[in-house]
């Protein structure tokens, strides 16, 4: 019997269970717990919970912003979102989301299941939540940035996952299991101070996001991008060599706007993208080579133009050893997908990245990294991606379409002080991350060494 993972349970806690689990792992692998702590289940410390709303989404900004799966990341829900959801003003008071409400990810892969953050009411405006999420408010003997610290530690990471149930496209979890989830009740000075480290760091991503959009907007002014004429007129007319160069029939390609993108920057020197960095491409292994351990594998899913998120998918460190890896400097450009996502690597990373994200590495010493990848980041690039990927289901942008990307190349002094507010944006960026990992750490302190450690951690 030496190795096996026994546990032995009484029928009444199979019949307790509200999904009346029988799987072994669920009761094999039950997470750690302090003896010295006081447990309860979630579920008699909330408030209320409830479904996100179902409805169709656009990409028009008609209607309410609303949060979807993939908008919560380090423990906080995205500043902004890509979708907005026309609803009726009955709805949205049934749906409106609240300043620190907790938002659960019910259903998503495996991998991204049981994501949870806090959602801060930063602004005036009015925002809702899909039914992907369910909000949960806890009364006052648990606040909501512990409950979210506990659910993201890999205690409560845990908890959660052993109750999920996978199917073959996606891993659901029944919220009211989440409930039965047992979460130590913590001194209130502790809670607080684990609070503190949510409000500081959302804070200091707001000051990130600002400081970001001041270095577009000097790009901006000084290519009077702003200026560009909008139309509404989409009626182009060309020749017919056009479409023999470009290749390209579909009359999207030939929008007005296009042309005055490039009008605009044909008033400065400019290179193509093909002549500034060398492209090389990554690997797309194939889910077959999926596995829990080894080197951390890379998609466009976890790729934002500030970093990776985390990853459960890796591969095998003996087979993909000699891998193509992501350099300090190289900027990594999504291809498929979401197209036109670019990320600076700030130091050499172990990871191996699919082969939709290409590794750009800067040849032409007269573009800075920092400013190079805030072009590609920028509406500059971004029309050009929208015009060249264009008229697909699934958007690819195609390797030899990215080296004639054209990129202006402004003074050194200009791209310097692009180069300082983006390495500004980073730091402050860094530094919000870090008090969350605090936070998330102090919640695994308390149950591995108690409230004492804890305490003695954030005081650090």
């Amino acid at each position: 019997m030496e190795g096996l993972e026994i546990k032995e349970k009484k029928l009444y806690e199979v019949l307790s269970n509200k999904d009346f689990r029988i799987d072994s792992s669920f009761y094999t692998k039950e997470p750690k717990k302090n003896p010295d702590l006081i447990y309860a289940k979630i579920g008699e410390h909330l408030i209320s919970s409830q479904y996100g709303i179902s409805i169709e989404m656009n990409t028009d900004s008609v209607g309410y912003p609303i949060y979807r799966m993939n908008e919560i990341h380090d423990m906080l829900c995205d500043l902004d979102v890509d979708k907005c959801a026309d609803i009726t003003q009955a709805e949205y008071d049934r749906f409106a989301l609240k300043d620190r409400d907790v938002l659960f990810n019910r259903t998503n892969s495996f991998e991204w299941v049981g994501r949870t953050g806090i959602y801060y009411q930063n602004d005036d405006i009015q925002r809702t939540f899909a039914s992907y999420l369910v909000r949960l408010n806890p009364k006052d003997s648990i606040l909501p940035e512990y409950l979210c610290a506990y659910l993201n530690c890999k205690y409560g990471e845990w908890d959660v996952k052993r109750r999920a149930r996978q199917s073959i496209n996606q891993t659901n979890v029944n919220p009211e299991e989440v409930k039965e989830i047992e979460i130590p009740i913590l001194d209130i000075d502790l809670q607080q101070k684990i609070q503190c480290c949510f409000t500081q760091a959302n804070s200091l991503r707001i000051l990130s996001q600002k400081t970001y959009s001041e270095a577009e907007l000097i790009l901006h002014n000084e290519l009077g991008i702003n200026s560009i004429a909008v139309t509404d007129v989409n009626v182009s007319q060309k020749r017919f060599s056009d479409f023999i160069n470009s290749g390209r029939l579909d009359a999207e390609y030939y929008q007005p706007k296009y042309d005055g993108l490039f009008s605009r920057l044909s008033e400065f020197e400019t290179k193509r993208l093909g002549d500034i960095v060398r492209i090389c491409k990554s690997i797309e292994p194939g889910s077959e080579a999926y596995q829990n351990q080894g080197i951390p594998f890379m998609r466009v899913s976890n790729l934002s133009k500030f970093g990776f998120s985390d990853t459960e998918i890796h591969l095998s460190s003996d087979e993909y050893g000699d891998v193509i890896r992501p350099k300090q400097n190289t900027i990594l450009l999504s291809k498929d997908g979401s197209v036109g996502i670019a990320y600076k690597v700030e130091q050499d990373m172990n990871v191996i990245t699919s082969g939709a994200i290409l590794h750009l590495t800067i040849t032409d010493n007269e573009f800075m990294p920092d400013y190079l990848t805030l072009v590609l980041n920028s509406v500059i690039v971004g029309m050009q991606a929208e015009r060249d990927a264009g008229g697909s289901i699934i958007q690819h942008w195609k390797p030899s379409e990215i080296e004639n990307v054209v990129i202006p190349k402004l003074s050194q002094e200009i791209q310097q002080e692009i180069t300082n507010k983006v390495k500004e944006s980073f730091a402050l960026r860094r530094e919000s991350k870090r008090l969350l990992n605090l936070a998330k750490t102090a919640v695994e302190t308390t149950i591995e060494q108690g409230e004492n450690a804890a305490l003695r951690l954030l005081d650090r």
